[in-house]
């Protein structure tokens, strides 16, 4: 996918874990960020304002060589200090210089020892200084690291009100060390299970990490007759791990009394993957909440924030959205509730977050259509609730086994699409949805529905069906719990309508590199909807001067499509947040939708999903020389037509001197059957010629073609290898994108 290439572009820069994941207002504190290529991490962004960041340090463990000389030259010293001591030394006799090598040579060891066993996705760490403004807004940041070249991959970063509380940064078992230590008369190496405990006061942010089968267990005084919620956020601060099953830190809370009895046990909440315990204090006296992952796991990156106390928190809304234009009242229920109702300002379409003076924002849908409340009873084909079309009712399965049945008047050859929002809104039902005629044949079902635009889901537990009606009469719609169960919080929006094409986007990756008056690529994906088919244009809005797209634009019938943004002349000191918007037209009407930022992460090993992120930051590195300033342009016309088995010829303008000794260029994430043949040197600049086949490819096959500058030799064969972790080899920029076209003519 696009995030091959988008790595390459920022160098490998790449962020595994913020520890503490956030902080409370008005305070100053230090933060490790632990990742990949961090070593020349100089700046710090974090969104939103209120908010600074120094880089104060830099950390990596030694190589295993550089290790072993500084093992042996220090036992070289020892022996000398030995000799002299016991007068054997002659004239190679100990010095105040040998004394304070040895001490240097020590402290270096215990500083930046090496380490076997880290893992190199997280064995860069860098130290970072945060302030936070007494003013700055709680709630969800990002930030991100920036070294002169390239910007980070974004991190969750929180800021509270609450008092907080950190343990001391994790460092990973390092038995190099540990030997090290123990024949040098030091501390023995650690066995057993590594148990954290400590007490804290009420209400609180806990911040933590779990190493490999940590426990970590705080203990407070609480009285009798509190309501008290425990609350961990983890699943929520990295969403996904690549390289760990099942794709998280799948926390488990528990509370225990003084004795040691278990009062109550949480792996989850509504099916989320972070746990929240609603706990009534029994008696005065102290207790203890214990967090550890489900199968005691654990490393760097399994982050933890654990708030707890008497804190508003909200189990369940209803509805679950209201219409565009109007402001919805809203019912709330949970623990600690100061207030049962709100209300929602909806003049945004789309799923937002309802806020309030609750511990967790819960989120919200709004849509243009008429809405209407289930009426009950309404659980029978006999009792069925009469809609008319189109229509959104917000309902809830109240009790397990339920079923709500909604009756309308269909017409012969009428497209009927029935959809549920639940599970995408924090609902627990798992929907499961039924569309019969008046005799009680089945026309259509659906379970789950996958929506690519949920990026945080891995159970799309949601439903969705559409049907062409065989006849003029009535047609009903089931709506159960695929598991048999309901309650007050199995709550849903029901969509009934005909077909209504749309398109959302997600724009990948929301850190991009560029070099000075330079391209880079960024992918954009379509996720169509009730069949929508056309193209997308996309534009930037507001941008600020110099940015611009090339072949920025989605084809028809395709999910996604890679272009190129080009960068201004100048340097940014700072990103640039840069907004995408896409073009359509359904039914005749233009239609316009922003393009989210986000990133294409990776889940336990296979699975990947488009997660939102806060702002497309783009950041401009170095000064754009003069003779670059007319080079890598596209001087053949757009787009380029291939025939079917046959070639095609771009010219493109190259920096004059030797570019094609010191260059090549490259055909990244190339179309199938498309590749690059043959680049030659012209006086104009660089001619391309591109081979299409003929049986991968097909007459009106469209797209664009992103050729990237790769240096021809990066280091002689037999160069020694440098210490550390080095980028991969990669591109170093990118031509702008070249739209091209089969065609036979």
């Amino acid at each position: 996918m696009a995030s091959g290439i988008a790595c390459a572009q920022q160098g490998g820069l790449h962020l595994a874990y913020v520890y503490p994941a956030g902080g409370k207002v008005g305070s100053t504190f230090q933060i490790t960020v632990g990742g990949q290529f961090l070593m020349t991490a100089s700046n710090v962004f974090v969104t939103g304002p209120g908010i600074t960041a120094t880089v104060l340090d830099h950390n990596r463990p030694m190589q295993q060589k550089e290790f072993n000389d500084l093992r042996d030259r220090l036992k070289t010293l020892q022996e000398k200090f030995q000799a002299t001591r016991k007068g054997d030394a002659g004239t190679n006799v100990w010095t105040r210089a040998d004394a304070t090598e040895r001490e240097q040579i020590r402290a270096k060891i215990l500083q930046n020892p090496p380490n076997r066993t880290a893992n190199p996705a997280m064995s860069d760490t860098v130290l970072v200084k945060i302030s936070i403004a007494a003013d700055a807004a709680p709630g969800e940041r990002e930030i991100r690291l920036a070294t002169p070249n390239a910007l980070s991959n974004p991190l969750r970063f929180c800021v509270g009100t609450l008092p907080e509380i950190s343990k001391a940064a994790a460092k990973p078992a390092n038995p190099d060390l540990d030997k090290y230590l123990e024949k040098m008369g030091g501390r023995p190496a650690p066995t057993g299970t590594p148990k954290y405990e400590t007490r804290i006061s009420l209400p609180a942010v806990v911040n933590g990490q779990i190493m490999p089968g940590g426990v970590d267990r705080y203990r407070f005084f609480a009285t009798r007759g509190q309501q008290l919620v425990v609350a961990a956020s983890a699943r929520s601060l990295i969403p996904y791990l690549a390289d760990a099953v099942p794709g998280w830190f799948e926390s488990v809370l528990t509370i225990y009394d003084s004795k040691g009895k278990e009062l109550a046990n949480e792996e989850r909440f509504h099916l989320k993957p972070d746990p929240v315990i609603h706990f009534e204090v029994p008696r005065d006296g102290e207790y203890t909440v214990e967090i550890h992952d489900s199968i005691f796991r654990g490393r760097e990156d399994f982050v933890y924030r654990l708030a707890a106390g008497e804190l508003p928190f909200v189990t369940g809304v209803f509805p679950l959205g209201g219409k565009l234009g109007e402001t919805t009242s809203v019912t709330l229920t949970g623990w600690n509730m100061p207030e049962t109702t709100s209300s929602h300002d909806n003049s945004e379409m789309g799923i937002t977050s309802l806020t309030g003076k609750f511990l967790n924002p819960v989120p919200f849908a709004v849509d243009d259509l008429p809405e209407c409340f289930e009426n009950e009873p309404n659980h029978s084909v006999e009792a069925a609730q009469s809609v008319a079309l189109p229509i959104v009712v917000n309902g809830r399965i109240g009790q397990p086994g339920e079923q709500d049945v909604f009756k309308f008047v269909g017409h012969t050859g009428q497209q009927i699409v029935a959809e549920v929002f639940a599970r995408r809104l924090d609902s627990p039902l798992d929907s499961f949805l039924r569309l019969t005629d008046a005799d009680g044949k089945q026309i259509a079902f659906n379970d789950d529905f996958e929506d690519k635009g949920s990026g945080l889901n891995t159970h799309h537990a949601d439903s969705y069906l559409t049907a062409t009606l065989p006849a003029d009469g009535n047609y009903f719609i089931h709506l159960t719990d695929t598991q048999g169960q309901g309650g007050p919080e199995f709550s849903y929006r029901l969509r009934i309508s005909e077909p209504r094409p749309d398109f959302a986007l997600r724009v990948v990756p929301s850190s991009v590199s560029l070099r000075a008056g330079m391209s880079a690529p960024v992918t954009v994906f379509a996720l169509r909807r009730d069949g929508f088919t056309n193209a997308i244009n996309l534009d930037l809005i507001n941008a600020p001067k110099g940015f611009s797209l090339s072949g920025a634009r989605i084809a028809e019938n395709q999910d996604k499509a890679q272009f190129t943004l080009k960068a201004p002349a100048e340097a940014s000191e700072k990103p640039a947040a840069l907004a995408v918007e896409g073009h359509g037209f359904i039914g005749g009407k233009p239609v316009t939708h922003a393009a989210v930022p986000a990133e294409d992460m990776m889940q336990a090993f296979i699975y990947r999903h488009l997660v939102p992120s806060k702002e497309l930051a783009v950041v401009v590195n170095g000064q754009q020389r003069w003779f670059m300033r007319d080079a890598f342009k596209i001087i053949s016309p757009t787009p380029v037509k291939i025939p079917p088995g046959g070639t095609a010829r771009v010219r493109v303008s190259a920096p004059p001197g030797n570019f094609s000794d010191r260059f090549k260029l490259e055909l990244g994430n190339p179309p199938d059957g498309i590749s690059l043949a043959n680049v030659t040197a012209i006086s104009a600049g660089l001619e391309l010629v591109f081979n299409c086949d003929a049986e991968k490819m097909k007459n009106g096959d469209t797209g664009n073609l992103i050729c990237d500058i790769v240096p021809k030799n990066l280091e002689p064969a037999n160069a020694p290898k440098k210490p550390g972790n080095q980028p991969r080899r990669g591109a170093v920029a990118t031509l702008p994108a070249i739209p091209f076209t089969v065609s036979a003519e």
